[in-house]
């Protein structure tokens, strides 16, 4: 099994990072409609704010990606990603376990779309409970 390296994001990093955005909200089936040019403003946004981002590699191929709020306590994991080629494989986990120990923490909260069962167990296979229910009337 190789080593997945984590690197914090440059401003440089944000038409990769959007394009995965994009993928992450078609897997997660979100009804974000935003294009990629307005992912790309939106996660400059975050950049320039309190988030970080982190792209996961192994022989300097991109695996996902990561996007963290350092400003709330605990930290608010907004978005993980692992590219589709390559879940199913560990990679997720251990990205999620290399950012606990890069960022010192082990407490993290995250969102889980209800749609999105895969995501639910894999957050829970992780050590994740249930907190509350976000609901909307549409």
């Amino acid at each position: 099994m190789e080593t997945l390296s984590i690197e914090i994001c440059s401003l440089d990093s944000l038409d990769l990072l959007a394009l995965l955005n994009s993928q992450l909200i078609e897997d997660e089936q979100h009804d974000n409609s935003m294009t990629v040019e307005q992912l790309r403003a939106r996660m400059e946004g975050f950049l320039t704010g309190p988030y970080k981002a982190y792209l996961f590699k192994e022989h300097n191929e991109v695996k996902g990606y990561a996007l963290i709020n350092h400003q709330t306590h605990p930290l608010y994991l907004r978005q993980f990603f692992i590219c589709r080629g390559c879940r199913r494989q560990g990679v997720g986990r251990r990205a999620f376990n290399g950012l606990l120990q890069l960022t010192g923490s082990q407490s993290i909260d995250i969102e889980v779309l209800s749609v999105n069962e895969r995501g639910r167990q894999f957050w829970q296979s992780l050590g994740f409970v249930e907190r509350s229910i976000y609901m909307r009337r549409q």
